[in-house]
């Protein structure tokens, strides 16, 4: 039989459509039909491992004027592939199997395609060698060359005939390209399509043996011998029909089973949602006071010409606010609890009794929560904060914290006092390393400290000065290109130890200063993370501990900061690694005066 050329393309329209699909392409989530012992290949986008999402992002930002329509196609996924004839021409009927020069001319045939056609909008391009017959992904970020907008609909067609038009012609275009293989168009014109489709499924769907049994083709002739019979029903159309029918059928039944475990997974999700919503309105009811009408009449109190009346109180009642016109009273407050004390005239325990027996338990938390909220406010509101106070800089002291730093540390005296003239460390009373932790504001405020003992030969003291704010403010620097350029790069370090030490390693390795502007950051935790300002940073290099603690984390961070790459030291942390290279570049600093001593010897 012919091979025939496969293109589909599918709508990609919002990010978490593009995230669904490359789940599925890159094989991050389980995928029952893939064998886990074939390994698939990226053709495209090998030297970028971000996450497709990230891609596509960049592809819109860096090359659109505009910002993306809410409807728009932000992705166009290229399904690539021919008919199992091509790839298997012994025996199509065996999935999972492929002559491998075959396979290679078909993929550097598709790949020449997919780059002269659309360049660099071809963001990533998938080889999928571990399902039934190799196929490609590829993903194409659909921008209109004049007016730099997005457009599928321009590169591929909207909707009816013009779309049927512009497919076609892209059909023709990759069967032209794979014409050199052998292979071939399918018939143009949708009716053949249809009938080719109609016909499939029922030969799919019927009893193969019946057929190919009833007319006999297929048993032994007389006096034919076991060799001569299984030669020629190898060599039977018949006999292959029936291997394409078996083989289609099992892979249909497959899909059918995988679809009703995602139809009972989904029942399962269904079901999930609907008790967090029945918990999160419990929640919600339980926040919310008692209404205050139901309060006043069982206060005693009559409703009258739009006011609670009775007990020398004339009541209006707004919402969650009262307020008592009666002569004597003129005064108002809001909540329960309040109601409850004013025309009861009695303190705040006696009118939670009162409300517990009225309304029960959980009335009675609900009143006394939301006058928790409404004191809280109040506090908020009014209470004076206490600005952070760094500790009180001890300069007789800071011999010692810069020995420490320099000598048992390994950091550059240089690079020590420039940190030092900045005010980012300094020495306090105790002979503590004190390190300046700021927010990442063009001016930069001081919000807390981290402090490092250095007294005594194993002083393991480390921890925060008291008002830290750990969520506000990092210990952080930046080195390279100028200082008015932006942040193109960031490092995420455990400790200031260990930033301080990635960026001399940094610096030893180049030679210099970074050429781009990066900023060296110590967060010791996932939840101090500053989302929001790192988030539009292209290059976020994760460079916490290799231990399970700091995998972990760096997992979290992925999550959070999906453009984020890990990098991994050598030794227990950096700077250890920085201890070992400075050693490493002593040694080979002795080594060559010892061979210079040596030349001078022998002449």
């Amino acid at each position: 039989m012919v091979a025939l050329a496969i293109l589909r393309v599918e709508k990609l329209k919002s990010f978490g459509n593009i995230g669904g699909s490359e789940k599925h392409t890159a094989r991050l989530q389980d995928t029952p039909n893939a064998d886990t012992t074939k390994k698939n290949i990226r053709l495209i986008g090998m030297e970028d491992d971000s996450p497709l999402e990230v891609l596509v992002k960049n592809k819109i930002a860096n090359t659109t004027l505009h910002k993306p329509r809410k409807d728009a196609v932000l992705c166009s996924d290229i399904f690539l592939s021919a008919s199992p004839e091509y790839f298997r021409p012994d025996d199509p009927s065996k999935p999972g199997e492929w002559d491998n020069p075959r396979m290679l001319d078909f993929v550097k045939a598709s790949r020449s395609w997919l780059v002269n056609n659309y360049g660099d909008k071809c963001v990533r391009a998938e080889l999928h060698l571990d399902e039934a017959t190799p196929h490609i992904h590829a993903y194409v970020v659909p921008i209109n060359e004049k007016t730099k907008q997005l457009s599928h609909k321009e590169m591929f067609g909207g909707n009816g005939r013009a779309a049927s038009i512009k497919l076609s012609k892209l059909q023709d275009s990759y069967a032209a390209a794979l014409a050199p293989l052998g292979i071939e168009r399918g018939v143009k014109g949708s009716k053949a399509t249809h009938t080719k489709v109609k016909e499939y499924y029922q030969a799919v769907n019927s009893e193969p043996l019946t057929a190919v049994w009833s007319n006999k083709k297929l048993e032994p002739e007389p006096f034919e011998s076991a060799t001569n019979y299984v030669a020629r029903i190898q060599n039977d159309h018949q006999f292959h029909v029936l291997n394409h029918q078996l083989a289609d059928r099992a892979f249909m039944q497959e899909r059918l089973e995988r679809a009703e475990q995602r139809a009972r997974a989904s029942e399962k999700e269904r079901q999930r949602l609907e008790e967090i919503v029945r918990s999160l309105e419990l929640k919600t009811q339980q926040l919310r006071d008692l209404a205050l009408e139901d309060v006043a009449w069982e206060l005693g109190l009559h409703h009258e010409e739009g006011k609670w009346r009775g007990h020398g109180h004339i009541i209006n009642i707004d919402g969650p606010k009262f307020y008592d016109f009666a002569p004597d009273q003129q005064k108002g407050s809001g909540g329960a609890i309040d109601l409850v004390m004013h025309v009861n005239q009695c303190n705040l325990r006696q009118a939670v009794v009162w409300l517990h027996e009225r309304f029960g338990e959980s009335g009675a938390e609900r009143a006394a929560i939301a006058k928790t909220r409404e004191v809280a406010a109040e506090i908020i509101q009014l209470e004076p904060r206490t600005p952070f106070q760094l500790p009180v800089e001890e300069k007789s002291k800071w011999t010692a914290v810069h020995n420490y730093l320099t000598q048992k540390r390994g950091i550059p005296e240089n690079f020590v006092e420039l940190l030092h003239k900045r005010g980012l460390v300094y020495a306090d009373d105790q002979q503590n390393a004190v390190f300046v932790m700021r927010n990442l504001s063009e001016e930069p405020q001081a919000l807390g400290a981290f402090l490092r003992g250095t007294r005594g030969e194993n002083n393991t003291f480390k921890g925060y000065e008291k008002g830290t704010k750990r969520r506000e403010g990092w210990f952080h620097f930046r080195l390279g290109g100028q200082p008015t350029d932006p942040v193109e790069k960031v490092v995420l370090l455990k400790s200031p130890i260990d930033a301080v030490s990635f960026a001399m390693l940094e610096y030893q390795r180049l030679g210099d200063v970074p050429p781009n502007r990066t900023l060296y950051m110590a967060v010791d935790n996932p939840k101090s993370l500053p989302v929001e300002q790192l988030q539009n940073i292209p290059n976020v290099q994760v460079a916490f501990d290799s231990d399970d603690s700091g995998n972990a984390a760096a997992r979290v961070v992925k999550e959070l900061l999906a453009q984020s790459k890990r990098l991994k030291c050598k030794a227990s942390d950096w700077n250890q690694q920085l201890l070992d290279y400075g050693q490493q570049l002593r040694q080979q600093h002795q080594q060559q005066q010892e061979q210079e001593q040596d030349d001078e010897l022998s002449l």
